[in-house]
């Protein structure tokens, strides 16, 4: 493969890496279950969360790549050792999610071959490990990524057009929403960029050599792309699930992603849902652990010289525990919250960065920016204690 072309495969590599790590099985439910409550005013709550995740993926990516340094090395030099609290709280999480994702992909496999989905998550975890076991490990990543979200977005817009939703209604709320929804907001960023996500793609350039000042147009360009393909799946289930509650269904509160596929397809949308989960789940499991080993490689060098069998054993871990003890759903609430809250201070972290010399040299990061990420900082900031209070009762 030429060098170009292996240029090009990696900048749109990084932003589906990115795009499908955060399309995972808690994405579509979340999805659904703000559709559902906020029907075509939670377009505001897309199109809000959609700013935001680009600001904060402008200043993460350009700094890392920048730097050429990964997030929890910027981390130690910006304030010596909350590179590793950085690193244990992207890695916990990853681990906590990676459960949940290992059990969508087995419910993804139960939907389509009516198999139980202890077993459908062992399929699952081969699949995802033997991803791992090639000779171009980078490569083979980046197109896997690339086919599933290719067939996650056809998927969803056939349902779309099945579903005939309110599209007039849809773009006048979004402009002027009915009601505003802070929760909501913070659960889209933090679900979107939140935690490993948004180093996800920022990581995989890095260690495919397209960083530095000379590749600034192709960093900001794929971290860009990696939230506007994440965001055109988003849209569309929202447009489905809209379709349908619009029309007075309700959502089954146990599976209320799949609910539209089989409201409007029957058994086929079954089978097409268990398409889409899995492939939303087995993306977000090599997301989640290629990334969160990717902030263990300076914990020890025998870590970075043998990356693949690590990634290879979080993969496993996940999914024996998923299989032996099943999805920690006290686990992951704790952790979900707690991602509300990595993002803010990885991006504080990240915007002191980006005016050290000794990180990032003569680079003069924009002033705008900055501006856009300090906004995000303090708006994520103050959203996620409003959220976390909540989920406490304090509020």
């Amino acid at each position: 493969m030429s060098t170009l072309k292996k240029h090009n495969t990696a900048i749109l590599g990084a932003a589906f890496l990115m795009a499908t790590s955060a399309v995972g099985p808690g994405f579509l439910t979340q999805t659904a279950t703000f559709t559902e409550s906020l029907m075509a005013s939670f377009g505001f709550v897309i199109l809000i969360s959609i700013i935001m995740d680009i600001g904060v993926q402008l200043n993460v990516w350009r700094i890392v790549a920048v730097s050429k340094k990964r997030a929890q090395e910027i981390a130690n030099l910006v304030f010596p050792g909350v590179g590793y609290l950085l690193a244990f709280l992207i890695i916990a999480g990853g681990l906590a999610f990676n459960i949940g994702n290992i059990g969508g992909a087995g419910l993804g496999m139960q939907s389509m071959f009516n198999i139980s989905p202890i077993t459908g998550a062992l399929i699952s975890g081969v699949i995802a490990v033997a991803i791992f076991l090639g000779r171009e490990t980078g490569p083979m990543m980046d197109k896997f990524a690339q086919l599933m979200g290719f067939i996650l977005i056809v998927l969803i817009i056939y349902v779309v057009f099945k579903s005939d939703p309110p599209l007039a209604e849809a773009v006048s709320k979004t402009i002027m929403p009915d009601k505003i929804d802070a929760v909501a907001i913070v659960t889209l960023v933090g679900g979107t960029v939140g935690g490993y996500i948004t180093f996800s793609g920022a990581h995989r350039l890095l260690e495919a050599g397209v960083s530095g000042e000379e590749n600034l147009s192709s960093v900001t360009r794929s971290s860009v792309s990696g939230i506007l393909i994440a965001s055109v799946i988003r849209v569309f289930l929202f447009l489905a699930v809209l379709g349908v509650v619009s029309q007075g269904f309700s959502l089954d509160p146990a599976n209320p992603a799949m609910s539209p596929f089989e409201y409007i397809l029957g058994n086929a949308g079954k089978v097409i849902f268990g398409m889409v989960i899995w492939a939303a789940s087995v993306t977000s499991v090599i997301g989640a652990a290629y990334t969160s080993v990717s902030f263990m490689t300076n914990f020890h060098p025998f870590i970075e010289k043998h990356k693949r069998y690590f990634i290879i054993g979080f993969i496993v871990i996940s999914t024996m525990v998923f299989a032996t003890i099943g999805k920690p759903a006290q686990i992951l609430v704790l952790v979900g919250t707690l991602n509300g809250l990595v993002l803010p201070i990885a991006m504080v972290i990240i915007l002191i960065a980006a005016y050290r010399k000794n990180i990032v040299g003569n680079y003069k990061h924009p002033i705008w920016i900055a501006v856009f990420g300090w906004l995000i900082a303090i708006v994520m900031s103050i959203l996620s204690v409003m959220t976390i209070a909540e989920y406490l009762g304090l509020s």
